[in-house]
């Protein structure tokens, strides 16, 4: 029996993410702004309830085409606002439309998202923790918080220092899985 980060137990769902994606260094933009849009999206949620909607959200927001999504006018805000497949919330529907044209203008000021990312990183590299137990990992770390501040300065929304360091751990900036779990290693090694 394989042992896993104990978040990722509850249902196949879940399982999946953690087996395939959690934690693997993600370098392709469309994919950094999914998690970016799916992140602000989970605040006050479950990632489950996200998880569930990832194929609605895809649908919805065009395969987070960020290019696309930065066009939306209200007409399409409203239609993504009577969306049951995803999370409903105006704030958040708008947030993902303003996010898109901030990253445009990162990508344009930096090459690409994850070049931006990685301009915090050490040595561009990903950060490699060591937590013994789900208790250990923090809900936010100094540098989360760096990140988040200046990504609001950058005009962001639902970039809050938590909601940034869980887009850090999905992207593989960090890697959060306990060092028991089968998939620390592998990911290690990714870095």
């Amino acid at each position: 029996m394989k042992i896993r980060c104990q978040w990722a137990e509850a249902n196949e769902h879940e399982i999946e993410y953690h087996d395939t994606e959690w934690g693997v260094p993600e370098h392709d933009d469309r994919k950094l702004f999914e998690f970016l849009v799916l992140e602000g999206a989970q605040a006050g949620l479950s990632w489950d309830t996200i998880l569930k909607r990832r194929e609605n959200y895809r649908k919805a927001f065009d395969g987070f085409d960020f290019e696309k999504v930065a066009a939306y006018d209200d007409k399409k805000i409203a239609e993504l606002l009577q969306d049951c497949g995803i999370i409903r919330n105006k704030l958040k529907v708008r947030s993902a439309v303003n996010n898109a044209k901030v990253y445009i203008i990162i990508r344009n000021e930096f090459g690409s998202f994850d070049a931006y990312l990685k301009t915090f990183l050490p040595d561009g590299k990903s950060i490699q923790n060591s937590w013994k137990s789900m208790q250990d990992i923090p809900g936010k770390t100094e540098l989360s918080e760096k990140i988040s501040k200046d990504m609001k300065k950058r005009g962001f929304n639902f970039v809050g220092p938590t909601i940034i360091y869980a887009f850090m751990q999905a992207v593989g900036m960090v890697n959060d899985h306990v060092v028991d779990c089968f998939r620390y290693e592998e990911c290690r090694k990714m870095k």
